[in-house]
């Protein structure tokens, strides 16, 4: 979703002809954002991949890190360094994004990477990738500020993914804690499995209010970037709250695979970390939303 809007709002009408159609009718997959390098994480206009126009083509060369759903995808948005970082006057400017098709691409090497939990991901080697120059979407340089928008709609997104999972964590804690008797009464009666159930589900509920703000705004076309990047982190933390009670109700039993829970516990813990970590959203919040000193 929130990779297509690029596309869409930035496109150019002969790319919008050409590969929307076939996206909406599933004739043509594009799941891949190629952002995340090894040397730059979290500060996207240090990335080092580069994109060299050679007449009618880019040559890209560099390494892509945690990149999703490559080996589900036909087509790839691209973000790389057309100017050097040393010849802008603002470190945003001087990257472009590129819509690539990675159908028996050469000198793409795609590495899939083995995580803790159930997410197809991959590490890319560009050697020399020739890609067509129409392959670039918007303006040459322009590329950080079209993904912005992106972000915002990834951030409520990966909000959605977090109260869904803190839901499932709740229903099943409770379902779990009126079933399970121990001595000689529902274990959900204590307080203390009890209250920890109650809290995660008023944190996910309140997470669920704030990405429906951001929703909201987004759907509107209004500024929505302190509301998707708070509900990202209400919604991150909700969900690893509610895992931690599910786990608790469910005692040793929460670790076995047949109950499922463990699967669950492991893959939300991911939205702390990613797509931003939760520390750069308070640096954020703190900076643009309350206007205190920048702390990074």
């Amino acid at each position: 979703m929130y990779i297509m809007g690029t596309l869409l709002r930035h496109g150019s009408a002969e790319q919008k002809r050409t590969y929307l159609p076939k996206i909406a009718a599933g004739e043509l997959r594009l799941q891949a954002f190629a952002v995340t390098e090894p040397n730059a994480g979290s500060d996207t206009t240090k990335l080092q991949t580069t994109a060299v126009r050679q007449g009618d083509r880019y040559v890209v060369n560099g390494q892509k890190i945690f990149i999703s759903r490559v080996l589900q995808s036909d087509l790839m948005l691209l973000l790389a360094r057309t100017t050097p970082l040393a010849e802008v006057s603002r470190k945003t400017d001087g990257l472009s994004v590129f819509l690539v098709d990675i159908r028996n691409a050469k000198g793409l090497e795609v590495r899939p990477l083995r995580m803790m939990m159930n997410h197809s991901t991959n590490a890319l080697f560009f050697d020399n990738l020739e890609i067509p120059a129409d392959s670039l979407v918007g303006q040459e340089g322009r590329g950080f500020h079209y993904i912005l928008d992106g972000m915002n709609a990834e951030r409520i997104l990966v909000a959605s993914d977090s109260i869904g999972d803190g839901k499932w964590f709740v229903e099943k804690a409770v379902v779990y804690g009126n079933q399970r008797v121990i001595f000689g009464r529902p274990i959900g009666a204590n307080q203390g499995v009890q209250f920890a159930i109650a809290k995660a589900h008023m944190a996910v509920e309140a997470a669920e209010l704030m990405r429906n703000k951001a929703a909201a705004l987004f759907d509107a076309g209004e500024p929505c970037g302190p509301e998707a990047n708070m509900a990202k982190y209400l919604a991150a933390e909700a969900a690893w709250e509610a895992g931690n009670a599910c786990i608790d109700c469910h005692g040793g039993y929460g670790y076995a695979e047949e109950y499922d829970v463990e699967r669950k516990f492991r893959e939300a813990r991911l939205y702390r970390t990613a797509p931003i970590n939760q520390n750069l959203v308070l640096a954020y919040v703190g900076e643009h939303v309350l206007g205190m000193p920048r702390s990074y």
